[in-house]
């Protein structure tokens, strides 16, 4: 087929869907757009994001399970979406519903340079009840504990049920995040609801080395 040809019946198809679209009821139309924008931020087609952000969709729309765009993305480490997101201004700290924010799924997957960026965007370091620093700790991001320390996070900061990024670390078996975090001053000692410390995580994994170092660091059975 000539290459005039299939230029012509691509613009042909397109212009059919753009007449479909501009046919549809406004309640249809919205839905396809909310639909669109959705598959977009999960697909990192960042243009595409621009352009329905353009058309006045809300940067901070969430999707059926409750993830704003921004959490959607950043989890997912797309940051040219993230950027587009943040340009259109997203709200940085705003929570999915399970309490997520931007920052923490950031740090969790070890994107540090999102992390970055959602900082200078006035993402929070410390936020009430699970914080950027705890899933880093849970990853064993050892970089991005660094970073936020370094932005001032609280390294004895506790979720609702007690727990601390130092007790995570433990749990996951993420020696080196425990040893950063034990040597900027981490408590060995905080229990959680269930009683529990870091050096009872500790043995419960059956990690003696750890549970020595922790009682170096003066944790108490």
């Amino acid at each position: 087929m000539p290459a005039d040809r299939r230029r012509c019946l691509r613009l042909a198809a397109a212009l059919a869907v753009t007449l479909v679209a501009a046919a549809l009821p406004q309640p249809a139309r919205a839905q396809q757009a909310y639909e669109d924008f959705v598959f977009a931020v999960a697909s990192d087609r960042a243009q595409q994001v621009k352009s329905l952000l353009a058309r006045g969709i809300d940067p901070d729309t969430v999707d059926r399970n409750g993830n704003p765009a921004l959490v959607i993305a950043a989890r997912e480490g797309y940051v040219a979406t993230v950027d587009v997101l943040l340009a259109g201004r997203a709200n940085v700290n705003v929570r999915s519903a399970t309490g997520d924010t931007a920052m923490m799924v950031a740090a969790l997957g070890g994107h540090l340079e999102l992390v970055k960026k959602l900082r200078a965007s006035g993402g929070a370091v410390n936020v009430a009840g699970w914080t950027p620093l705890i899933y880093a700790a849970t990853g064993g991001r050892d970089e991005i504990v660094r970073y936020l320390l370094a932005e001032g996070a609280d390294i004895n900061a506790v979720s609702p049920n007690g727990t601390t990024a130092l007790m995570m670390a433990v749990r996951e078996n993420r020696l080196t995040t425990a040893e950063l975090l034990l040597a900027r001053g981490a408590d060995p000692n905080i229990r959680n609801q269930d009683g529990a410390s870091a050096l009872d995580w500790a043995k419960r994994n059956d990690d003696n080395a750890l549970a020595l170092r922790l009682r170096r660091a003066g944790a108490r059975d």
